[in-house]
């Protein structure tokens, strides 16, 4: 795969190229480009499979080269390298298939360049943007601000929502991760592939096993890819579940 650098700092670029160098698999391209006008003009001529693009840099910025590079028929697959981490939204509007926030660590750069070979790049350009920003559908994506940087979880991979105090934990076929989003929220935009089982609880329905009774008479959801760990269904939601159930 080769890969091109984009960053307007000589010694951040020289780092990124050293740090890609170390990894299997990944050429870097020559030579870098140290603004978003000389990015666009590269990756016309060089055509590389992945971008790594800074955000803030004279003239055209990161996020605005993104944004062209939406336009075009077959693009690179972008993920942004940047010191600052207040543009995940943004960056993920415009396609990025990663966040990286400097210094960039091995372990991040191997797995962010291991996802940007998988997707459709063309598909990304609005996987993780919320409904109410967009106008559009629901994410077909929802990202996540871990130690690795923003993660992406799609969404058929999503087990459960659990609030709990201000955070809501995804549960997913990997582990779970922590969204700073309202549970209301998620289920307003969610609501056709999710059931509440819980006043603190989202389930998604094609996961829903069975319903069974526990010997003090409390209700619990088996679901699949979750053996073993069943969900406390409140006596309120009860009669919604099994409705649900009867028409899986």
């Amino acid at each position: 795969m080769n890969v091109l650098i984009v960053d307007d700092e000589p010694l951040a670029r020289e780092r990124l190229g050293r740090l890609v160098g170390e990894l299997d698999g990944y050429r870097v391209l020559e030579p870098s480009a140290s603004n978003g006008e000389e990015a666009l003009s590269l990756i016309e001529e060089l055509r590389p499979d992945i971008v790594l693009l800074d955000i803030r840099m004279p003239g055209l910025d990161g996020l605005q080269v993104a944004a062209k590079l939406c336009e075009r028929d077959a693009p690179p697959a972008v993920i942004f390298c940047t010191a600052h981490d207040e543009f995940a939204i943004e960056a993920f509007q415009v396609s990025a298939v990663g966040y990286l926030v400097k210094p960039v660590r091995l372990e991040h750069l191997s797995e962010a360049l291991k996802k940007a070979e998988r997707p459709n790049r063309v598909q990304l350009a609005a996987l993780t943007r919320p409904a109410a920003v967009s106008g559009a559908g629901p994410r077909s994506h929802i990202s996540a601000r871990t130690r690795k940087g923003i993660e992406l979880i799609p969404l058929d991979q999503v087990i459960y929502f659990i609030a709990d105090h201000k955070y809501v934990t995804l549960r997913h076929e990997s582990g779970e991760v922590l969204l700073d989003e309202p549970l209301k929220a998620l289920e307003e935009e969610f609501g056709e592939r999710f059931v509440r089982v819980h006043r603190n609880a989202l389930v998604y329905r094609d996961r829903i096993e069975r319903l069974q009774r526990t010997p003090l008479g409390h209700f619990q959801l088996h679901l699949k890819g979750l053996e073993g760990e069943p969900l406390t269904v409140s006596r309120r939601h009860v009669a919604g579940v099994r409705k649900l159930m009867q028409s899986l």
